[in-house]
């Protein structure tokens, strides 16, 4: 239920005013002294504690004289105001309706913005410089100020529900390369070998070596995983892989670019002939007989979601 309120400033094309029934939703706030506030604060807004809504941290911020450089001279001025800190994306689209508690009418005058407002670092405050004219406000006929000096503020911040999805790359990890030794390679029993788990980009991988070959007994085969317990999304990882030449450097190496994937078929990537056999034995075991394997990513994404 709502009426027009003459007493009160006349709504622009993209703001709407009236009277509502119901409370505000996201934050309301008492002054027990607006004459104290007016004292303390006569030019300066005063900022209510921080609030949270859409994920995002707020404050309502009262001019009770009004905010003379935004033309609210003479009128109450609300807005509010955005943490930046808490932004996830570049820009937060917010919907916001504006109260004054009548306690006359029992009711809240209420003025809102239809077309919403674009939050951002350089532009963290919206609002309204004219809410209420102040020989209106101020006047305890009106019912706005009651009880002597109190009156009630509040505000709804509605954010649209939006999933975010921030991706980077990283071309330059930190500790690039993971170097694993496979000792006495010629006497290796077991169809399939993994190295220990290492760190990359914030995710575990191993390598998966196949000594006598995954589909060509006469090739060595070198896959890359991608730790199934940590990795919760879709991982671009470029990586050279490569078998280390003991004497030189004469490296045999591969290079992979692909997406690795949460699942139980593609989560690893790699070489089912990675380099012959006859090879690996003839040139790149050491005098111990051993292997060394080595992987350098030269490029791993990283991405986070907010919902």
């Amino acid at each position: 239920m709502w009426k027009e309120d003459k007493s009160c400033v006349e709504a622009n094309s993209t703001s709407r005013s009236k009277f509502e029934d119901r409370l505000p939703s996201t934050y309301s706030m008492k002054i027990q002294s607006l004459s104290q506030l007016n004292t303390l604060f006569p030019d300066d807004g005063y900022k209510s504690r921080s609030f949270s809504s859409g994920k995002y941290n707020w404050r309502l911020v009262i001019y009770p004289k009004g905010n003379k450089k935004d033309k609210g001279s003479g009128f109450l001025s609300m807005y509010v105001e955005l943490d930046s800190k808490s932004l996830v994306a570049s820009t937060v689209l917010a919907y916001l309706t504006f109260f004054v508690y009548n306690k006359k009418e029992n009711n809240f005058f209420t003025i809102q913005d239809v077309e919403g407002n674009q939050f951002n670092a350089l532009r963290p405050v919206w609002g309204f410089s004219q809410v209420i004219p102040l020989d209106t406000f101020n006047d305890p006929e009106n019912g706005y100020v009651f009880d002597g000096d109190q009156c009630e503020l509040g505000v709804d911040v509605m954010v649209p529900h939006t999933n975010w999805e921030v991706v980077s790359f990283d071309q330059k990890p930190l500790y690039p390369k993971f170097s694993w030794t496979v000792n006495k390679f010629s006497k290796l029993k077991v169809n399939t070998y993994e190295s220990k788990k290492f760190l990359m980009g914030g995710r575990n991988w191993v390598i998966m070596l196949y000594p006598k070959g995954k589909t060509n007994c006469k090739f060595l085969s070198l896959y890359l995983k991608a730790d199934d317990k940590t990795i919760k999304e879709e991982v671009y990882a470029q990586v050279d892989m490569r078998i280390v030449d003991p004497f030189g450097c004469n490296h045999v190496t591969r290079t992979s670019k692909c997406w690795y994937q949460n699942s139980s078929t593609n989560y690893s990537w790699g070489w089912p002939e990675f380099v012959s056999l006859a090879k690996l034995r003839e040139a790149y075991l050491d005098k111990e007989g051993s292997l060394k394997v080595e992987v350098e990513f030269k490029v791993v994404s990283t991405t986070t979601y907010s919902s």
